[in-house]
Parts: C-alpha cells; sequence; structure tokens
C-alpha cells in the first residue's frame, strides 16, 4: 500500500516539473457578465480526480488516468499521510515521527509550509488540500530565513556569491550578508522583496535567467512631478504607465476567477484601450480576446496566457504598441541549435550543430546509450522534441525512477541509467554497466551527466532521429568505451587529449604493415586516419586502432589512387597518402545554348 501511494503521488509531483501554478480558491462565478465554463463547476466532493498524462511511462500505453488523491486533515491516517510526512521531512518542516497519522506535529509542519508558499497560492490552514500534497511533492526547496542552517544554505551562498550579491563567508548560516542579498536579488529580478529565500526565489536564482547584480544598472530614481499612480509622458501616442515596475508574480490563464490579478490585469489593459469589458476579475473570453490581441499586436505569439514576458509588456514596456497603431512584425525565429540521432546499430547518440551551410553535420557530443531491447525497440523515425523535462520521472509498471527525463514522444524519453528510489545512491549499477547495450523497454538511456547535458541544453523544437540504418562504427564505440568510468558510483566521463597531428610528420613503419587482421594500433594508425579524414574518406573518430571503418576508407583512397584495393597500409602507400590532395568531383559540362 505504501509503495502504491508513494508512487502515484510522486509519478504526479514529477510531471509538474517546477512550480504547481496557484489554483484558485473559488470556482464560483459572481454577477458579471463573464460567465464561468461549465467545466469549472465543482460537485462539492471532499476528494478530486486530477487527469495525470502518464506518457514517460515505458509500457507505452497512452491516454489518461485518473488518481484520486483525498483532502487530508487533523486526525486522518494512511499512506498518503505517511508520504506528506517523509516529504515535509525532508524539506525540515516536520520534525516528528513519521507513522501514517495526522496530528498536531503534522497539522503544524503543513501550516508552516503553506505560510512559506503563500506566493505560490496556497492558503495557511493546516489543512493539506490538492495543492499542498502537490507542492509538497513536486518542490525542492525549503524557505531559508535568518538564522537558518544547513547544505542547502551553503549552496544558496554559493550561488549568490557568483551572481554578485553576496562577498561574506560561505559557513553555511543564513545572516544579515546573505538576508540582504536575497534582498537585492528579489529586487532585481522582480520578486517581492521579504528577504526570504522562500522556493519562488530559489526557483528563481538557481534557474540559467537568474539575472546576476552586475547586469544591473544603479539608476538614481527620478522624483515625480505628482503624486498621481501613473506617470504620462510628453508623447501623446507613448503608453501611460505606472509609477514604479509592476512585478510579475505568477501566470494568468483562462478560467481563472476572482483573481486579484486578473482585476489589476483588465484594468490596465482597459487603461491602454485593449479590453473593453467587465472588471470581474474573471479570466473569460473577453479577458482572453483582449490578450490575445496584445500579444498579436506586439509581435508575439498569441498564446492568451500572461506568462512573466506578456505582464512586463503589459505593465513595464513603453515600447508597448498601442491598438490602433502598426502592429510589429513577428520577431524571425531563432534556428534551432542541435539536432540529434539516435544510432541503435552502434548504441551511440550524436549530437550535431549547424554548419556554414545551415545544415547539422558538425559533431558536438557523442555518447554510449541503451535503446530498447529486441522485444521493445526504440521507434525508428524522426521526432521533434516539444521540451517537456523533469528533473526525476517514475515507471509504474516497473517500479523504478530515473534522472533527467526529455521527452521525445508519448512513448519514449531520454533519461538516466535505472535509479530504485528517488536518491543518488540508488542508481543500479547493471542499468549503468548496460550502456552501449539494448536494454530499455524503448527509452533512451544515457550516463547521468549525458542525460543531464541533453535536459540542459536540447529544447523545443530539436529533431531526434531514430536510426537502425547506420553503419557499424567499431572506432567511435571503442572511443567512447575507453573513457567510460568503470564504477556507477562515479558520473564523471573523462576524455583522453588526442596525439598531436601533422601531415608533415610521415610515420616510418620500418617494414611493417598496418591491417586490421594485425591488430594495428598506435601514434602511425591515428596519423593515417587523422590524413584520411583531412582528405575526406574518413568519417569518424580518430582512435589510432584500426577497425571497420579505417579499412574501409583505406580502400577507398586506394581505389582512386590507383592501388589494389587491400585495406592494408605500407609505407608506399603512407608517402602517398602524404603527398595527395583532396579530389574535388569534376563537374558535369554546362550544356551549350542552341542558337
Amino acid at each position: 500500500m505504501i509503495r502504491k501511494w508513494l508512487s502515484l503521488l510522486l509519478a504526479l509531483a514529477l510531471l509538474i516539473t517546477g512550480a504547481l501554478q496557484a489554483v484558485s480558491a473559488e470556482e464560483t462565478p459572481g454577477d458579471e457578465t463573464e460567465a464561468l465554463p461549465a467545466e469549472d463547476s465543482q460537485d462539492g466532493d471532499d476528494s478530486e480526480q486530477i487527469p495525470m498524462d502518464l506518457d514517460e511511462d515505458e509500457d507505452g500505453e497512452e491516454g489518461e488516468t485518473l488518481l484520486q488523491v483525498r483532502l487530508l486533515t487533523k486526525g486522518d491516517e494512511g499512506d498518503d499521510v505517511l508520504f506528506l510526512q517523509l516529504r515535509l521531512e525532508s524539506l525540515q518542516y516536520y520534525k516528528g515521527t513519521a507513522d501514517g497519522k495526522y496530528g498536531a506535529e503534522t497539522e503544524t509542519a503543513v501550516r508552516e509550509f503553506q505560510k512559506d508558499n503563500e506566493n505560490r497560492g496556497l492558503q495557511v490552514t493546516g489543512v493539506a488540500d490538492i495543492a499542498t500534497q502537490m507542492l509538497a511533492a513536486s518542490t525542492q526547496y525549503r524557505a531559508l530565513r535568518y538564522n537558518s542552517e544547513g547544505e542547502d544554505v551553503r549552496e544558496l551562498q554559493i550561488r549568490l556569491t557568483a551572481l554578485g550579491y553576496y562577498t561574506g563567508q560561505i559557513k553555511g548560516k543564513y545572516l544579515e550578508g546573505c538576508e540582504n542579498g536575497i534582498k537585492q536579488f528579489q529586487k532585481n529580478n522582480g520578486l517581492k522583496v521579504t528577504g526570504v529565500a522562500d522556493a519562488l526565489t530559489q526557483e528563481a536564482l538557481f534557474s540559467y535567467g537568474a539575472i546576476a547584480r552586475y547586469d544591473v544598472a544603479e539608476a538614481t530614481p527620478t522624483p515625480l512631478s505628482n503624486d498621481s499612480f501613473y506617470v504620462v509622458t510628453n508623447d501623446e501616442n507613448a503608453p501611460i504607465m505606472p509609477e514604479e515596475p509592476v512585478a510579475y508574480t505568477k501566470t494568468l490563464k483562462s478560467g481563472m476567477t476572482k483573481s486579484k490579478l486578473v482585476i489589476q490585469l483588465q484594468e490596465r489593459m482597459q487603461q491602454l484601450g485593449y479590453y473593453d469589458g467587465p472588471i470581474s476579475g474573471n479570466f473569460m473570453n473577453k479577458t482572453l480576446a483582449a490578450v490575445k490581441k496584445i500579444q498579436t499586436q506586439n509581435g508575439m505569439k498569441a498564446t492568451g496566457t500572461v506568462d512573466e514576458e506578456t505582464w512586463n509588456l503589459i505593465f513595464n514596456s513603453t515600447g508597448i504598441v498601442m491598438p490602433n497603431a502598426t502592429p510589429k512584425p513577428s520577431p524571425t525565429p531563432e534556428p534551432v541549435p542541435f539536432a540529434i540521432t539516435v544510432d541503435v546499430k552502434n548504441q551511440i547518440v550524436s549530437v550535431y550543430s549547424m554548419d556554414e551551410n545551415g545544415e547539422y553535420t558538425v559533431p558536438v557530443r557523442q555518447m554510449l546509450c541503451s535503446t530498447g531491447k529486441v522485444g521493445t525497440p526504440s521507434p525508428v523515425g524522426d521526432w521533434v522534441l516539444n521540451g517537456r523535462k523533469a528533473n526525476w520521472c517514475y515507471f509504474p509498471k516497473w517500479g523504478d525512477y530515473a534522472r533527467y527525463w526529455t521527452r521525445i514522444n508519448s512513448k519514449v524519453a531520454f533519461h538516466s541509467p535505472i535509479y530504485s528510489a528517488v536518491s543518488l545512491s540508488a542508481l543500479k549499477k547493471e542499468s549503468y554497466n548496460m550502456l552501449g547495450n539494448r536494454a530499455s523497454h524503448g527509452c533512451i538511456r544515457l550516463a547521468v551527466p549525458d542525460a543531464k547535458w541533453i535536459y540542459d541544453n536540447v529544447g523545443a523544437g530539436t529533431v531526434v532521429s531514430i536510426r537502425e540504418d547506420l553503419p557499424l562504427d567499431k572506432e567511435l564505440k571503442t572511443a567512447l568505451l575507453a573513457v567510460k568510468p568503470k564504477s556507477a558510483d562515479d558520473p564523471a566521463i573523462a576524455t583522453t587529449p588526442e596525439p598531436e597531428y601533422s601531415r608533415d610528420a610521415v610515420p616510418d613503419l620500418k617494414g611493417a604493415v598496418l591491417s586490421e587482421a594485425n591488430k594495428s594500433k598506435g601514434e602511425a594508425v591515428y596519423w593515417v586516419q587523422r590524413r584520411l579524414k583531412e582528405l575526406g574518406y574518413y568519417p569518424t573518430k580518430c582512435t589510432g586502432q584500426m577497425l571497420n571503418r579505417t579499412t574501409q576508407a583505406v580502400k577507398d583512397f586506394q581505389k582512386d589512387h590507383g592501388f589494389g584495393q587491400t585495406g592494408k597500409v605500407d609505407q608506399k602507400l603512407i608517402n602517398a597518402m602524404a603527398d595527395a590532395e583532396k579530389i574535388t568531383p569534376t563537374p558535369a559540362p554546362m550544356e551549350t545554348p542552341a542558337p
């Protein structure tokens, strides 16, 4: 029973990756003209059915599963209470015994957790409603404040130092310098300035988009000429701007009701001339149409969702295009930086960037992988990533976990080797040791640092080609196996520097013959591979070991230069390689036009 609840709740938590959007406490519309959609009504039941898309389940079954999660309150008992206690204990809110009984200590811990996450939409009740359970299951940060101590404080100080907000000693204790650094970070990043490093602040702090202190120019505020809330410029066509920047706090979407933020949004859009509906706090059809109109006028994708970019455009941008002005052209989309090939035959994932012709031919990273077994193969074809990711994922059918999950399609994903629990020490060594061989149920397993590289660097729009028709490449696989750590506990993948190469440093074979049959290897073989690569014959990794791709490249060179196609390299062939120039195909003659 414990495993069942842990599985279901953890799967739910992992699928929401990141902060839970606040659920509106009241779902019933007022007497405004905008009506709520029928599906937003509640039947009054104290449990909630949450549709859960389990597309990372490796059994390949699609569709939705309805997960029943109950509201937990004082006096309740069960495995779901135990799971909640364990999560709050890991976040250092719960100090009691994890016994599955919702007593006073559990209620106090829930209340403290809710208080620290009010900015995420939680109400401080001591009752673990659905939103509280989901956020507790998904968040990875406890709130840190003055006098907090621990390793997480130390990590916070390291990150603040890197961003220029903290210059004190890194001792793992949250004191005045740390508090002041957090305040400055919150100010510069549009967060509520409290000096408390709550979960929202830490998510922003550790994100790639965190604004460093030295990225923000210190400006001297200009005194206002009057006390009005809005500042009016001399340009009659310029938008009326708020006196102070209006900080973004959360995403606003269609269907939200009785929201103060939606009221603020409606008032602002009305002032800008985009909205003529009621100021109701209900995000319905007219509000949605106004948001889309603003986005379209300003060259943005018309999603109808008020994310951080849209919020700052509406409230904080003097360059916003007004309703009757000429719309901004949609920005030219940035090219997708990478394309990925999954080579099933060789069990290698290769990442390519663009060459000067805009084609994905430049190798960026090549990694050993484990694709699907013969009975559960990885689906061959081209797939476009949608950007969906999770730091941890759970496979209900198998009872296993993995890290750095990046969705490929509805059935498979990139992820790390398998873990038996949500713990860095629970990696299954046999799963790690199988890298380079078929082992999965269809997903593409990678070493932890490789899965993290995909997770960190590859985004939506990237094309992933899963192929079974590529030639065997023993050289590349041998090279990757050579740098694979022997222990699954050591995630660092070392790289061996390649020998120095010069076309003029022609090897002296001293009568020897290099061949695959002789298992030739060493600097002379490396020179041959590098020279053949320069001449356009050898397309893969230079390893210094003579294997099948090297033999084929030698044969191709021999064919083009009048040698017998033996695949063997003697001194005469070495000298010919040194003197050869890259062959350029002779262009077909142009037809002479008729007079």
